[in-house]
Order: structure tokens, then C-alpha cells, then sequence
């Protein structure tokens, strides 16, 4: 046998010994799920039994966070590892929005599948669709499968903006060419239905903005045509989302995986499953926690059921913070008793406050983490470069811009750090956090949508708009001391000016 081709098989043998040797990979993200929702960081209106389990068998961790206190651009991130205020359109998606994550992007699948992962991302996907729009009635691309993912199963927007339909693949699943789908930001000519005209039909009343098209006795941002048998009722998303990954997981259960799973859980319109209804006192908010925690948990029987445990690791996040009154009347307010959402810490959704960003993060690897709870900063943007890392690749240098190898941490290896620094944005408004060690810098150029006021210190400063906080003794953020710590000010504000101008923060050299 000559050397060269000797030399060639011995290299497809240890690639193949290689793929077989890489974990199976599983991220679990949860839509406005909050630190305090789940009861293994403190929540008692609601238990969460299958994330509880995970966290007790993994590392949980005291300071994990997503990269942005919404849902696009924390997604975006997620995928890429680059922050998303670097990129413009990378604000919440409207229904026809084009894919945001451009084909040729280094992206957390595309890295996996050099490593001979089988990709799929299953459920909420809201980073847009096609070029410059979707062709709802035709091929969706570029979509996820020109970005690194084998197989997708979508809600293609978000569950409160339209259409409600299924995509599989680059397609609309179950489409009727006779009955063509139509989806547009004006109101078609004619009896048209909306949540203003045909108010007292509704199921689940609107408290503000989401009242243009209905489907399922729910009004809707945006609006839509046609397409009736591909429509799905929202009380069967999770179940849905659930079949899907088993399907998948079986299908693929004999090489390495990588499923990105995203519920839709808990964003509004919140409408659990019948058989989840009533089941806490925080009303549908609480009931689709405990679905979410339900679609885990599912998971995770699976993965015993067929003998993967050991071989894969776990990760639960969230996309942002939590969010009560997000457009409907559905008695979270109301009904929010003593529970905490967001746990110790201030604002929430749509904030650079620690409530926005600042969320549920576990991972679980029987057999290969230790049960631990970690203080190390870790963050979503980080799990392109850790993740490839565990599969032995390293990111493109024009790559995943702001994502750190943090594998160790998130494995919870003793002595392991984490982030030394982590930037925290809003939906891209301008508004800023910095957190270095214990603290915390809140810049804001617009108000924050997440409260109706800041406090009577914050507003007395005359045009203050960089708000100091030291996390070890406020985790609340409810005493800023900017006034007596000047110079912590001017080198954090530094520190952000940099982190935003150098236009990354992944060194280069960095594995």
C-alpha cells in the first residue's frame, strides 16, 4: 500500500474515531424564563422537577446570563458569538424579515458539523427567513439549513407575531397550494378580523399592541391569509416541539448530535396544554413554566430511555429575563402573589438591569460534571467557542467575535474561571451594562422600557446616565454609587467605549 493513501485512511479512521468520541450536545433554551421562575434558584409558586434534577446533577450557575435582554438578539448571538449591536437589523424580527445570520457565518452548528455533528434546531426560531423576504408559498432560504443545521423544525417567527404555521426544512409543513399563504404588515382588503374589530370573540384579551390578526380566539402582531391546514393551535406547541427532538435524537442516536431545542415557553400568548392548565397559582404564566419544565424533562427521559446520558452534555438557558404584562391580559400581574421572576435582581426584560440578562444557566454531563454551584461568569455568546472547543475546533479568526472559550468553567472544573468581563445590551436601543467582578455599570441613552421609573437617587443626578452598583453587597442594584467611586466610572466607561469600538473581544489568539 502506498504511503500516501496508508497515510489517508489512517486519517479518515482517526477523524471517524474522533466524531465517535465527541459528546452529544443538547441546548435547551427557555423564551422570558427568569432566574427566580425555576425552584431550584428559590421559586416556590411554581416547581420545576426535571430542571431541579439537572441542576443538582450538573453545575448551576449563581451568574449565568444571556447576551441581550430580548429574544432576536440574544438568539443571534447564541449562533454566532458575536454580540449583536455589532450587526444592524438584529433588533425583534418582523414576520418578514429576512434570515439575519447570513450564509458564510461562523456559526455554533457550522462548527459542530466539521466536527461530524448531525445538527437540527428544533422550535422558536425569530432570526428571519430568505432573501429579502420569505417565499411563504415556495423554498424558505437561506435559512438555517445555509447556516449550518441539517434539519429545522420552526416556528419561524414568535407565537405573538404571525403566522402561526409549522417550517420544516425550507418549507411551510402541510401547506395547501389551493389555500396560499399570505403574510403582510397592512391590513388585506375586506373582512379582515382583528383583535380592535372583533374584540369581545377573544379568547385571550390584548392589553396593548397585539391586536391585528386572530388565530386560535388570540389577536396577533402582523397580519396574515390563507394557509388554514399548515395553521397550528398554540396549546400544541409543546408537544410539537417534544415529538420532534425524540424523533430526531432516535434518528441520530448512533453519531454525534448537536439539537438547539427553543420552546416558545414563556412568551406570550401563554397557552399551555389542557392538561397543563390550572396547575400553579401564577395563572398561564406559571402553567407554561411548568410545560417547559415538562419538555426537559421529556428530553431527558429520552436521552436515559436510549442509553445517552453519559454521552451527552446538557445546557438550560434562557433568552432574556422575565416579563409580565408583555401585550396580554392573562393575570400575571394579578396573580404574581410573592413570587420573584427575575429572583434578587432588578428589571427584566427589555433592561441591561441583572433581571434582564441575568437567567437560569445549567449544564449537565452525568458521569463527566461534578454537582457544584458555580459563581464563575458564564455567558450564551460563549457556547460557539467552548462548545467547538469540547469537539477539539477552534472558530474561524473572523468568527464568533465576542465568544470566550469558557469550556472548563462550564464543565464546573475546580479552579476553572469564567468571564472576567461580560457586556450586557437591550434590544439595541443604546443602553449598555458592563459587569467586571463585583461590578456593575449601567449606561443608558434611552430609557429603560423595563421600568416605569429609576429611582429617586438615579433621577436627582442631574443628567445622569451611568449608574454604578456593586454587585457582592447590591445584588439589586438599588444603591448607586457612582458619586463616590469616580474613577471605577471613568475606567469601566472606557472599558465599554473599547469592548464597542474595537468591534470584538475574542482575542485572536485565543483557542
Amino acid at each position: 500500500m502506498k504511503p500516501s493513501l496508508l497515510a489517508f485512511l489512517l486519517h479518515l479512521l482517526c477523524s471517524a474515531w474522533a466524531a465517535s468520541a465527541n459528546p452529544n450536545i443538547i441546548v435547551i433554551m427557555a423564551d422570558d424564563l427568569g432566574y427566580g421562575d425555576v425552584s431550584c434558584n428559590g421559586a416556590t409558586a411554581v416547581s420545576t422537577p426535571a430542571i431541579d434534577r439537572l441542576a443538582r446533577e450538573g453545575a448551576r450557575f449563581t451568574s449565568g446570563y444571556c447576551s441581550a435582554s430580548t429574544c432576536t438578539p440574544t438568539r443571534f448571538s447564541l449562533l454566532t458569538g458575536t454580540y449583536a449591536f455589532r450587526q444592524k437589523g438584529t433588533g425583534i424580527a418582523p414576520p418578514n424579515g429576512p434570515l439575519i445570520i447570513k450564509p458564510g457565518t461562523e456559526t455554533l452548528p457550522s462548527i459542530l458539523k466539521r466536527a461530524g455533528y448531525a445538527t437540527a434546531v428544533i422550535g422558536k426560531w425569530h432570526l428571519g427567513l430568505g432573501d429579502p423576504a420569505p417565499d411563504w408559498n415556495g423554498v424558505l432560504k437561506p435559512g438555517p439549513l445555509e447556516i449550518g443545521f441539517d434539519h429545522c423544525f420552526l416556528l419561524p417567527t414568535t407565537n405573538d407575531r404571525v403566522p402561526q404555521v409549522f417550517v420544516e426544512d425550507r418549507r411551510v409543513k402541510n401547506l395547501d397550494p389551493a389555500d396560499p399563504l399570505w403574510v403582510g404588515d397592512r391590513q388585506p382588503a375586506g373582512e379582515h378580523p382583528t383583535g380592535i374589530t372583533h374584540r369581545d370573540t377573544l379568547k385571550m384579551d390584548w392589553s396593548s399592541g397585539h391586536n391585528q390578526t386572530i388565530h386560535n380566539g388570540i389577536s396577533r402582531i402582523g397580519f396574515y391569509t390563507g394557509g388554514m391546514k399548515a395553521r397550528f393551535r398554540d396549546e400544541d406547541l409543546a408537544d410539537a416541539w417534544v415529538n420532534e427532538s425524540k424523533r430526531w435524537i432516535e434518528a441520530n442516536k448512533d453519531r454525534p448530535f448537536f439539537l438547539y431545542l427553543a420552546p416558545q415557553d414563556i412568551h406570550v400568548p401563554r397557552v399551555a396544554n389542557e392538561r397543563f392548565q390550572g396547575k400553579t397559582p401564577l395563572g398561564p404564566r406559571g402553567d407554561c413554566i411548568v410545560q417547559f419544565d415538562w419538555c426537559v424533562g421529556e428530553i431527558i427521559k429520552t436521552l436515559d430511555r436510549l442509553g445517552l446520558a453519559e454521552k451527552t452534555l446538557v445546557v438550560i438557558c434562557s433568552d432574556n429575563g422575565p416579563v409580565l404584562d408583555d401585550g396580554y391580559k392573562d393575570g400575571a400581574v394579578e396573580k404574581l402573589g410573592d413570587h420573584q421572576p427575575a429572583g434578587p435582581y432588578r428589571g427584566g426584560k427589555y433592561s441591561v438591569w441583572e433581571g434582564g440578562t441575568r437567567t437560569p444557566f445549567i449544564t449537565r454531563w452525568k458521569g463527566r460534571i461534578a454537582p457544584v454551584v458555580s459563581e464563575e461568569i458564564v455567558c450564551t455568546v460563549d457556547l460557539p467557542t467552548s462548545l467547538g472547543a469540547l469537539a477539539g475546533l477552534t472558530p474561524a479568526a473572523n468568527g464568533c467575535l465576542d465568544s470566550m472559550n469558557l469550556l472548563d468553567a462550564m464543565l464546573g472544573k475546580p479552579g476553572a474561571k469564567g468571564r472576567d468581563h461580560l457586556l450586557q445590551q437591550d434590544n439595541g436601543s443604546g443602553n449598555f451594562g458592563l459587569r467586571a467582578g463585583e461590578w456593575k455599570l449601567v449606561r443608558l441613552e434611552k430609557r429603560d422600557k423595563s421600568e416605569a421609573r429609576v429611582s429617586k437617587t438615579e433621577r436627582a443626578i442631574p443628567g445622569a446616565k451611568r449608574f454604578l452598583y456593586n454587585l457582592t453587597s447590591d445584588p439589586g442594584e438599588t444603591n448607586d454609587v457612582s458619586a463616590a467611586h469616580p474613577d471605577i466610572v471613568q475606567r469601566m466607561n472606557a472599558q465599554l467605549d473599547k469592548l464597542i469600538s474595537d468591534k470584538r473581544s475574542r482575542p485572536r489568539e485565543q483557542p
